[in-house]
């Protein structure tokens, strides 16, 4: 099977994953405890108010009507309004995404360029200092939770050294946005040329960028460490260490290429877990993410926005996993052969 054919299957079966995701979103969301309308409506609202807000919102309809109404929103790109903010879904998140994505593109960027390189060395150098220190990191970091980690780097390098900015969100007070071109306030500034709102951004994206990185690099650190230690004691490695192949080459060239496969699923799941799963790490430090907005959503019991994260985190993970299998027939042949 050639790689465009491979990739045209691959992107096939995602159709019927997201039809089935807004299935499940809607349901799960049909089943929570509250009204809408009378989140919408508000507390002092009259039962009469309530049952018209019900009719505008379409929940005095049968189930699958509006499921349909919802379904068709959602293709038009219409994921309803927000009774928390007054303003559409769509319009939220657009404008939350951005400051999640780059700190799950810093916080991977930490896990991948440390945990990687410490994977393979520890594994070259087997039961050393630096293996201790590998397995030593790899279970601090998958023992202890994001927010505890993430208090601890307040505490002692913003109260305690004195180094760190205060967790207020992307910029420091009195320092002013770069022009949005891509949200990115890192990209954005560097961009524009504003270098007083890229030190101050990069400045407060370090700590929880290095809270979310060290909680991830050691499950990467660890399956790095695990696959290498296998394959270096596979056949075809040990012949071609007495074929005398420079060490260069059977490490990074032979070795650490046959073990991305498991690296590279690894890592598809852990971007998926921090797009939706850095909510902790979000309120630790005021970051504006969706993962904040989503917990305010729930809390006022706002369906709309709550519906919306829920289908955008199930389509993060279906793309994702299409990606992750069209990567593995790059990396590996013989897998889109099959």
């Amino acid at each position: 099977m050639g790689l465009g054919r491979y990739v045209a299957t691959r992107a096939l079966l995602v159709l019927p994953t997201l039809l089935g995701v807004t299935l499940i979103t809607f349901t799960l969301t049909y089943l929570l405890p509250g009204n809408p309308a009378l989140v919408k409506a508000g507390p002092l609202a009259t039962p009469e108010h309530i049952r018209e807000m019900e009719r505008q919102m379409g929940l005095d309809r049968p189930v699958p009507v509006q499921y349909w109404r919802y379904l068709s929103g959602v293709l038009r790109g219409d994921f309803g309004e927000s009774a928390t903010t007054g303003r559409p879904v769509l319009t939220d998140f657009l404008q939350r995404v951005p400051a999640t994505l780059e700190l799950t593109l810093a916080s991977m960027l930490i896990a991948i360029g440390v945990g990687i390189p410490l994977g393979v060395l520890a594994a070259v150098r087997r039961d050393g200092p630096l293996d201790h220190v590998s397995r030593l990191l790899g279970v601090g970091g998958v023992a202890m939770p994001t927010f505890w980690t993430g208090l601890l780097a307040v505490y002692v390098f913003f109260y305690h050294l004195g180094v760190a900015p205060p967790p207020l969100g992307r910029l420091s007070p009195g320092v002013t946005a770069p022009s949005a071109l891509t949200g990115l306030y890192t990209v954005d500034a560097l961009l524009g040329g504003s270098w007083r709102a890229l030190g101050s951004a990069l400045h407060q994206l370090m700590l929880p960028a290095l809270t979310l990185g060290f909680s991830v690099m050691a499950p990467v650190t660890r399956m790095v460490r695990a696959t290498m230690l296998e394959i270096l004691e596979s056949d075809y490695v040990k012949a071609a260490w007495a074929a005398g192949l420079p060490r260069r080459t059977i490490v990074y060239g032979d070795a650490l290429r046959n073990c991305m496969i498991p690296v590279i699923t690894l890592i598809g799941v852990v971007f998926g877990f921090l797009m939706a799963g850095n909510v902790v790490v979000e309120i630790v430090f005021a970051w504006p993410g969706i993962g904040n907005y989503a917990v305010t959503s729930l809390l006022t019991k706002d369906a709309a926005p709550i519906q919306g994260f829920v289908l955008f985190v199930a389509v993060v993970y279906v793309l994702i996993n299409f990606t992750v299998d069209v990567v593995y027939g790059l990396v590996d042949p013989r897998i889109r052969l099959r």
